[in-house]
């Protein structure tokens, strides 16, 4: 009988730090860690699509982020899929992701976004994170999110563990696996946590 496991992601601009664990006797480790590709320089557009759509035409703008944006969901589909499929090579069947957000405000119209260079990040994080979510769904897995800045607030209260245990935990995981074992990947591996926790 496979042993279920789940996916946690980071998100950057173009890219996301994703980490598999799996859980025996309520021990997590590391099972696959992978940076999944949600552009292609030079094939499937820019990296930063709303700094790219500054000074076109509104029109011209939306059509130049929507390309993008499916794009990165169409990347990020494939790139869990191949998850999946090596998870289920290694005896593990994917049961649920997790997602890290921001801090979840809703995004002004896109005239707003493209005036304010802050802006312009806060809704190209949310593109990529977007895409994600879009390859969670197309994949059939369920997924939790959890915003970043409540993440071990979160992890500690469901999976009923001091801070200081988690911090323990994160870095048995990094240290049974060896580098890298940045931030990123720590924090993909506590929202997989959280997702193994829920399933």
């Amino acid at each position: 009988m496979p042993c279920p496991a789940a996916i946690g992601f980071r998100a950057h601009s173009g890219w996301a730090a994703a980490v598999a664990i799996t859980g025996t006797n309520g021990v997590p480790a590391v099972v696959l860690r992978r940076r999944i590709q949600m552009m292609a320089p030079g094939v499937a557009g820019p990296s930063q699509p709303y700094h790219a759509a500054v000074g076109l035409e509104i029109r011209e703008a939306e059509q130049a982020i929507a390309n993008c944006a499916a794009r990165a969901a169409a990347l990020a589909t494939a790139g869990l899929r191949r998850m999946v499929e090596d998870l289920e090579q290694l005896g593990h069947r994917a049961a649920g992701c997790g997602l890290l957000l921001a801090s979840g405000r809703p995004l002004p119209p896109l005239e707003k976004i493209l005036a304010s260079h802050p802006l312009l990040h806060t809704a190209e994080g949310e593109l990529f994170r977007e895409a994600l979510r879009a390859a969670a769904q197309q994949c059939g897995l369920p997924l939790i999110k959890v915003k970043e800045r409540e993440l071990f607030t979160r992890a500690a209260a469901n999976l009923n563990l001091p801070s200081a245990q988690l911090e323990r935990n994160l870095a048995a995981m990094g240290k049974a696996i060896g580098p890298p074992w940045r931030q990123d990947e720590k924090f993909a591996a506590l929202a997989a946590w959280l997702a193994l926790s829920r399933r």
